[in-house]
């Protein structure tokens, strides 16, 4: 490679063509995350009269069977194979579940999204301002939807709920995903150019920051924990930016010695490792009837167990664990009741999807691409901090059948085929980056990235 850096745009780097299939095809996936993440017809009046998710996953799924080429059929990644081989295993546990219509509603309404969106994000997209562009949707639609929760302030039990109908209504689905997409936050907050727009993604980090604490959720606490140290290691340490570490660790120690002097919020946490002293619960709340405490939980995780061990193979049936138990409960516990509802290949099947996702993002560590290119370097950091806080957040959080992390495995396999394509031409993507703020000065951007 020439001593003298070479600069080439973000859609100009050596790779085919744009077919208008795959155009289409990328223009259904914008689509069907615009409608998954906004969910516009819970604040359009009308709208709501119309299956959107269902029209949206038609068009997804019209996507990814018309507008991907046979060429890139042929490079599927791994990931995108396991959770095919994991729907399909899926489906067959809806014979033999204990109640076939619910099984059937969550594999097929579900989870089969979740692999579709998966496939489109990894065949589809093939340039940065692609990707950007759905971690955009994600990260800004999350933002605001936590910022309108708050203003809205409607609570359950006293704890934050979402202002939409689906996703990010439950206070700890509304968790997890204010911490899987703080770290993109963060991606956007240090690769937009300009002051007003760095404040803004500030800005927003502090409302997930406040999101997180008013849902009181343990899942979304444990979830924003790992990224929240992932992202000083990554984007403050190795990023060398010293003044980020040292005022996060004492805004960090401030709303930690705030956040123990709540009662609530003490007994929330304690209840992870001890159960709740008598009387320190309000009566009416879950918490008070058990749900909340460390006993209710630990015999969730061994119902759930028991239920994997003695239905090994097929489970008790996606979406079944609530029914079969007769407790109408989840277990809190993506692992383990993935493992009951589906049986130990559909639970060996996830945690091989997870792994291997995570292995992926640690190529691109190692890649020339990472080492050139600053945007690879803050994506790559970013959905590391985002995937590892979704599976230690997953340990207490039932989230196997949502879309989000699939959409998680699709970025990341779309970053990896931008890092790898990047090294086949062997010219750093440095450019490209206007429709967010992002600048053209390749000096100003290698001393930004150093």
């Amino acid at each position: 490679m020439s001593t003298e850096l070479q600069v080439q745009t973000a859609d100009s780097f050596a790779s085919p063509p744009v077919s208008r299939r795959a155009t289409l095809a990328y223009r259904a996936l914008v689509i069907f995350s615009l409608f998954y993440f906004f969910r516009p017809e819970d604040f359009i009046p009308g709208m709501a009269y119309l299956p959107w998710g269902k029209i949206a996953g038609g068009i997804a799924l019209a996507g990814l069977i018309f507008g991907v080429k046979r060429s890139d059929r042929g490079k599927i990644p791994l990931e995108c194979k396991l959770l095919l081989v994991l729907l399909g295993h899926l489906m067959l546990t809806i014979v033999t579940s204990a109640w076939r219509g619910g099984s059937f509603d969550t594999v097929v309404n579900k989870f089969s999204k979740g692999v579709i969106v998966a496939w489109l994000i990894a065949l589809v997209v093939s340039k940065m301002s692609e990707l950007r562009k759905l971690l955009y949707i994600q990260a800004f639609a999350v933002a605001l939807v936590t910022i309108g929760s708050i203003i809205v302030h409607r609570t359950m039990d006293g704890r934050l709920m979402g202002i939409q109908n689906g996703i990010l209504e439950n206070p700890n689905d509304l968790a997890i995903n204010i911490a899987i997409n703080f770290p993109l936050c963060v991606g956007f907050m240090f690769a937009v150019k300009g002051g007003l727009r760095k404040t803004m993604w500030a800005f927003f980090l502090l409302c997930l920051l406040a999101g997180v604490v008013a849902t009181y959720s343990r899942s979304g606490m444990i979830a924003m924990a790992i990224t929240g140290i992932i992202c000083i290691w990554e984007f403050g340490v190795k990023g060398k930016r010293f003044a980020l570490v040292g005022g996060t660790v004492i805004f960090g120690v401030l709303a930690v010695a705030g956040l123990v002097a709540f009662p609530r919020y003490r007994a929330r946490l304690m209840s992870l490792v001890q159960r709740p002293a008598a009387g320190s619960l309000v009566e009416g709340t879950m918490e008070a009837h058990g749900e909340g405490s460390l006993e209710a939980r630990s015999q969730l995780l061994k119902e759930s167990l028991s239920l994997m061990v003695h239905n090994p193979i097929f489970g008790v049936g996606p979406g079944n664990f609530p029914v079969v138990t007769h407790e109408w409960r989840v277990a809190h516990n993506t692992y383990t009741e993935l493992g009951a509802e589906a049986g130990v290949p559909g639970l060996v099947l996830f945690l091989a999807t997870m792994f291997v996702s995570m292995r992926r993002i640690k190529r691109v560590y190692k890649m020339p691409a990472y080492k050139e290119d600053p945007e690879i370097r803050i994506w790559a950091s970013a959905l590391w901090a985002a995937l590892a806080g979704y599976a230690a957040g997953a340990m207490f959080a039932s989230t196997e059948y949502n879309l989000f992390p699939y959409f998680l495995v699709g970025y990341i396999c779309a970053l990896y085929r931008i890092a790898e394509q990047l090294e086949k031409s062997d010219a750093p993507q440095t450019g490209g980056r206007e429709e967010f703020g992002y600048g053209g000065d390749t000096e100003r951007e290698l001393a930004w990235s150093r």
